[in-house]
């Protein structure tokens, strides 16, 4: 894949592009582009892949290029949306392509960074980037800003299974007038897995119009006094319709790979946590909710899409 950006003003005409190596029928994810942002598609690299590729820089014929040096870097950023002027870089390494000179013609250059440690997962929220990119630097004189192209990648940490958990039973009630308990098989599910579980009425003595079951996912950006936190609902549904009786039992099934998911995150760079939740909302006749709200623990069993590719 090229991704190619005009050089106005310098060399009139020019072109660069990034080209990552080893793409081809690699897997993908699409990265949320934040509030009204775009979304992107970026293939997924394992944490101990090589990062390699080509830089192509394009002149039309007859023109020619000025430039300091040709530099590449290998990024990796965490972003605060509340707080724009701080970029946490937490990966940052560098290699000279070409040094100060005259372009003649059009050119490409290699680069690979090798044994890289990339420690966090890629994610994308509400109020959070934690990206990895390619970035192409043609280094320009002290008068004028230098010209750069970006090509972004995802990383994923495929994790060992956690220790198995327990099942999670949970009671709600209204003394007198309502008592339920709910049971979920564990609390602790990888990206594809099922979550499965039940309610028991044990007594109903208010008329429940419907009940619903929806996965919370709660984002804390920032430190200190400056955290944001933020709720989205992931996926709500109906599990019931109309008045249960004392006795009845509501089996509960929710698959989690068409979901839009992402493991648990805490603490990462101390910047950012992400937290999931299942929660189950009864409503009565009169619209009053009565619910219960459960954290689970999510983990990568797998990468997104095509296995990576082998390397070369």
């Amino acid at each position: 894949r090229r991704l190619s950006m005009s050089l106005f003003g310098f060399g009139s005409g020019a072109t660069c592009s990034v080209e990552l190596r080893n793409v081809e029928g690699r897997g993908s994810m699409v990265a949320r582009g934040g509030r009204g942002a775009l979304e992107k598609k970026l293939f997924v690299f394992a944490s101990n892949e090589d990062i390699s590729g080509t830089a192509v820089v394009s002149l039309p014929m007859g023109r020619t290029l000025e430039h300091q040096g040709i530099r590449v870097e290998l990024l990796g950023q965490i972003q605060i949306a509340h707080d724009r002027n701080s970029v946490d870089t937490f990966v940052a390494l560098a290699r000279d392509l070409a040094p100060a000179g005259l372009l003649t013609d059009s050119a490409s250059f290699d680069f690979d960074f090798r044994d890289v440690d990339k420690p966090y997962e890629s994610y994308y929220g509400l109020n959070v980037r934690l990206r990895y990119l390619v970035r192409i630097s043609i280094l320009r004189s002290y008068a004028t800003s230098n010209l750069e192209k970006e090509e972004e990648f995802a990383i994923q940490l495929v994790q060992p299974p956690p220790e198995a958990a327990a099942a999670i039973k949970m009671e709600v009630g209204i003394e007198d007038c309502l008592h339920i308990e709910f049971e979920y098989n564990q609390g602790k599910y990888h990206l594809k897995d099922c979550l499965e579980g039940k309610v028991d009425f044990l007594l109903v003595r208010i008329k429940i119009k419907f009940m619903e079951l929806a996965i919370i996912r709660r984002e804390s950006a920032g430190a200190g006094s400056s955290v944001v936190n933020e709720s989205e609902t992931v996926t709500k549904f109906e599990v019931m319709d109309g008045v249960p009786v004392k006795g009845e039992t509501i089996p509960l099934r929710l698959y989690l790979s068409p979901l839009d998911l992402t493991p648990t995150f805490r603490g990462v760079h101390n910047k950012f946590s992400v937290k999931y939740y299942v929660n189950l909302v009864l409503v009565d006749e009169e619209d009053r909710r009565y619910f219960k709200q459960q954290e689970i623990h999510i983990w990568r069993r797998d990468m997104d899409g095509a296995e990576a590719a082998e390397e070369e």
